[in-house]
């Protein structure tokens, strides 16, 4: 036990608001409707059929694309109606889709769908949705989705070609092998500290080399490396003027692998954005009351990776990152 550790309630600012919620829906086996004969309702029924939805599209004169589309469909299957839909063909659709030509068919499609309660997307009419589609990137199980909430779709896709550069396509692999594995982890003997270190070791496999295909050999180095005792560490990081953007790789890297962060009023709620959610954030009073250096060594003895962030105009100026490694005391 760690004793003065100081009040949780000493934290930092809660997430700034959010102009949408992002959210992931689990569509396989699930009915989704679309509504429209165009490209874009092929290229939305296209998405919901990618996802394992089984997708009903009403459309009287479908274009070539949905027909095609139909005939091949890239996961769900895709069935064509060559109708408008009814009332009752809204019961148990888990999402709507309408590509509507003016705002009174999109009204009527809305009520439809929400007199089921079905959320529902009209396109390029965000008047009429619950809901809206972003730019994806793609490395299934990972899917990143990005949003400006309609207000710049070109830069959300600018956005997109930028991460798609970034994210390995290799990466699907090392997903899905977790997905795989997750299940084997959780029924092994490991304690809840020593399964978190198995999927460290194992992200730090995924990193190094993210285009080799994962096999039975990193699982179990992965597993031979949980549960041995670690040495704790504090990673010292000033922050300057407290620009996040001024962050280097191996400063992120050490916040989002940190278990506590100690952190003084000069540091801005934007650092702190790029630590993991589970890390715990102690905000110290440098007045004298809390002493940083005892309790980092303290939480450090204890086995814990501790990030020290300071604003303090005493580090010389610009990011400085030093890291100290303490033997941890044996249970």
């Amino acid at each position: 036990m760690i004793a003065s550790l100081p009040r949780p309630d000493a934290s930092p600012a809660r997430i700034a608001p959010l102009a949408r919620l992002p959210v992931f829906l689990a569509l396989e086996d699930k009915r989704a409707l679309v509504c429209g004969g165009t490209p874009a309702a092929a290229w939305k029924a296209e998405l919901l059929s990618a996802a394992g939805a089984s997708v009903e599209v009403y459309a009287p004169e479908p274009c070539e694309e949905l027909v095609a589309l139909a005939a091949e469909a890239p996961r769900g299957a895709i069935a064509i109606h060559r109708r408008a839909p009814d009332d009752a063909d809204f019961a148990g659709v888990a999402i709507a889709v309408g590509a509507m030509e003016d705002d009174v068919a999109a009204a009527r499609f809305r009520a439809q769908a929400r007199a089921r309660g079905v959320p529902v997307n009209v396109i390029d009419r965000p008047a009429f949705c619950d809901f809206a589609f972003g730019a994806i990137v793609n490395r299934s199980p990972l899917v990143i989705g990005i949003s400006t909430a309609g207000a710049a779709p070109v830069f959300a896709q600018a956005v997109r070609t930028r991460i798609e550069l970034l994210i390995p396509r290799g990466f699907a692999g090392w997903v899905q092998a977790a997905r795989e594995w997750r299940a084997r982890v959780e029924q092994t003997a490991l304690s809840f500290r020593a399964r978190q270190q198995f999927w460290q070791k194992f992200t730090a496999r995924a990193l190094a080399s993210p285009n080799r295909v994962p096999g039975e050999n990193d699982f179990s180095a992965a597993q031979a490396d949980a549960g041995t005792t670690s040495n704790g560490s504090i990673v010292t990081i000033n922050v300057g003027d407290g620009d996040p953007d001024s962050l280097r790789l191996r400063e992120v890297r050490a916040l989002q692998s940190a278990d506590i962060i100690v952190f003084d009023r000069q540091v801005g709620a934007g650092v702190l954005d790029y630590a993991r959610r589970e890390a715990r954030k102690l905000l110290v009073d440098q007045s004298g009351r809390d002493d940083p250096a005892t309790l980092m060594a303290a939480l450090a003895k204890a086995g814990r990776r501790v990030v020290r962030l300071t604003g303090d105009a005493s580090v010389a100026a610009g990011n400085i990152m030093a890291t100290t490694s303490v033997e941890a005391k044996s249970a």
